[in-house]
């Protein structure tokens, strides 16, 4: 493996790029890139959230992304670049000036390959990687240390395994994926069934898709389906320590964050926003455009696009104590004013 960093450019050639526009010095060189407090001279910085924005004025970066209302702020900036969404060409440039890695094609010696599997010449698989039978591995596909591919896996063109990622069974990843590091795809699904004796173990038989461009946060899991495939469709970004259960469905686009936990067999549409530590409730529905705030149990379907919440802010413990014991009355409060509205109306 090899690296290399980026060489410096002109905040005009980043703007010319993006298609940004340009107030002062477009000649600004810039090396780099940093918050509005910590930038130097040399580095690029963005302003995309309000409560930011008094550290403008104060700022020492040499050029500064943010919207056109809030370009005369940026005082000591010797450059300013205009965009209508200031962090996603903020993150556009920053991609530009990270480690640029190229990991050479081959593979490590400790490596275990089943012999009805097929790698590609042009694929890297790290040291202690193991692909089981029947396993594909595109070019430029890179499996990093301690991956293991189970059965009748594949994985996509330039799709990589960063490290002590599972493929259990059934695992079609498409090309750009990006698993991070623990990563369980493909394990099976709770699926029991319960008789007087027990429980009996229901087979899990499906597979899972994770289709282009997803990304997927460590110790995230995914089982396999039931019968058919558990399916992320493209663009799908899951953050850290997700649980999705067999046979949910992903729509494109959507953004989950972490600790988040999705029972079986529900159906999350495109373009939505999941925050952190939400629950789901097993075969729902859920619209397009969803946004779910933090903390938020969704218990049934949801099938308008619009923003929902559910979680009780947080009190002094006290308070909670007394409004926990007044919500156990509630049931029969409501019942007693039942019973008095029915005999005003008897009346």
């Amino acid at each position: 493996m090899s690296t290399a960093l980026p060489q410096a450019c002109s905040a005009a050639e980043l703007a010319a790029d993006l298609g940004l526009q340009v107030q002062g010095d477009g000649e600004t060189m810039i090396h780099g890139v940093a918050t509005l407090s910590g930038a130097s001279p040399e580095q690029l910085s963005f302003l995309a959230n309000a409560g930011y924005r008094k550290q403008l004025a104060s700022s020492r970066a040499g050029a500064i992304v943010l919207d056109k209302a809030d370009a005369a702020l940026a005082v000591n900036a010797r450059c300013v670049l205009i965009s209508t969404n200031p962090y996603a060409d903020f993150a556009r440039i920053a991609a530009r000036f990270g480690r640029d890695e190229r990991i050479e094609s081959g593979i490590h010696p400790t490596a275990v390959v089943a012999d009805s599997a097929s790698v590609s010449p042009g694929a890297h698989l790290g040291a202690y990687v193991v692909v089981g039978p029947r396993c594909t591995v595109a070019s430029g596909a890179v499996l990093g240390p301690g991956s293991i591919l189970g059965e009748d896996c594949h994985v996509g063109a330039d799709t990589r395994l960063v490290a002590r990622v599972t493929l259990v069974k059934r695992v079609r990843l498409g090309e750009r994926v990006l698993l991070h590091p623990g990563v369980v795809i493909g394990a099976d699904g709770f699926g029991l069934a319960p008789t007087r004796d027990g429980w009996i173990k229901v087979p899990q038989m499906g597979g899972v898709l994770v289709s282009d461009d997803c990304e997927i946060g460590a110790n995230t899991t995914i089982d396999c389906g039931a019968i058919e495939d558990t399916i992320l469709e493209e663009d799908v970004r899951l953050d850290n320590q997700i649980q999705v259960a067999h046979n949910v469905r992903i729509g494109a686009h959507t953004a989950i964050a972490g600790c988040t936990a999705i029972a079986g067999s529900t159906r999350i549409g495109r373009h939505c926003l999941i925050a952190g530590a939400v629950g789901i409730s097993g075969h729902l529905e859920i619209a397009d455009r969803v946004r779910i705030n933090a903390m938020t149990l969704v218990s049934h379907s949801i099938h308008e696009p619009g923003e929902y919440a559910g979680a009780a802010p947080m009190q002094d413990a006290r308070s909670w104590r007394k409004n926990a014991a007044r919500l156990r009355r509630l049931d029969a409060l409501a019942r007693r004013m039942l019973a008095v509205s029915k005999e005003d109306t008897d009346d």
